[in-house]
């Protein structure tokens, strides 16, 4: 068993020391980097820095808006992944293509999927079209604040394929003896989900909300492509505020911005864990 052990240990090493040198050590290092002034002698100035980024209105924008976009996302990539793999279930051996064709988007690179969006929600497009044909008018929806909303659809679309699949996973876990009870029970297919497949997958389930919400904070790249470096307010993220202080080669502000968006996360993901243990120790 030791020499099993030994033997783990030196095929692990590469790893560990890969996260070691590109991950771990920038990590610490970018904090003393965050307490500098970024002059010559490189002087200490502790929290000044923090207070500097936190009194700026751009970057409490960018942080509220990379928190309701998350928000708002993460959510409905739950609720639409777990309803699609549900559905999938049903079909057995005959989901298999509707699968590949949910994570195709996820497959496919960011820039083709935009061109599609952006003749999608284009002034002249099919959507506006759409919704003048029912008596509504057109939408700027890629020059106002209505950008938020293709953003998201873009951002669902995207990404909730891989979440069908983690979902579809575990759903076929779960034992159908479990279904058939319930259904002579008389219970009804919303009753099944929620009492019988949801307690029974609920640390996939948690994954799928936690992976779900971390990829929002990825959606700097759609905006930045429709938008550029200065969208609108209501879309201005605070991958905005930081990209936008990397070109005025601001390094301390970056990486304050960063550090201090890596403690709310952290924050709200320790919320996050300590609800699910809460949630585990009732049951």
């Amino acid at each position: 068993m030791l020499k099993k052990k030994k033997s783990l240990w030196l095929f692990l090493l590469p790893g560990l020391l890969g996260l070691m040198i590109f991950y771990v050590v920038p990590f610490v290092g970018g904090i003393y980097f965050s307490m500098t002034d970024g002059t010559i002698d490189n002087r200490f100035v502790w929290f000044e820095n923090y207070q500097r980024v936190w009194d700026n209105e751009v970057f409490r924008l960018g942080l509220k808006n990379s928190l309701e976009l998350s928000l708002l996302s993460a959510p409905l990539i739950f609720l639409f992944a777990f309803i699609l793999a549900v559905m999938l279930r049903a079909l057995r051996e005959k989901s298999l293509g509707f699968r590949n064709i949910l994570l195709m988007p996820y497959l496919v690179p960011s820039s083709a999927l935009l061109i599609i969006w952006m003749i999608l929600f284009d002034f002249g497009g099919p959507i506006n079209r759409v919704i003048e044909a029912m008596g509504g008018q057109r939408v700027l929806w890629l020059e106002t604040g209505a950008l938020r909303v293709p953003v998201v659809l873009l951002y669902i679309w995207k990404n909730v394929g891989f979440s069908v699949v983690i979902f579809s996973a575990a759903l076929s876990s779960v034992p159908d003896e479990y279904y058939e009870f319930a259904r002579l029970e008389g219970a009804s297919v919303i009753q099944q989900e929620t009492k019988i497949t949801l307690p029974l997958i609920l640390p996939t389930a948690f994954l799928v909300f936690v992976l779900a919400w971390v990829n929002a904070f990825k959606i700097f790249k759609e905006v930045y492509f429709i938008g550029g470096a200065y969208p609108r307010d209501e879309v201005y993220t605070l991958q905005h505020y930081m990209n936008n202080q990397f070109a005025k080669l601001d390094y301390q502000l970056v990486t304050t911005a960063a550090y201090s968006f890596a403690l709310i996360v952290f924050a709200l993901f320790g919320l996050l864990y300590l609800g699910k243990g809460v949630r585990g120790r009732d049951r």
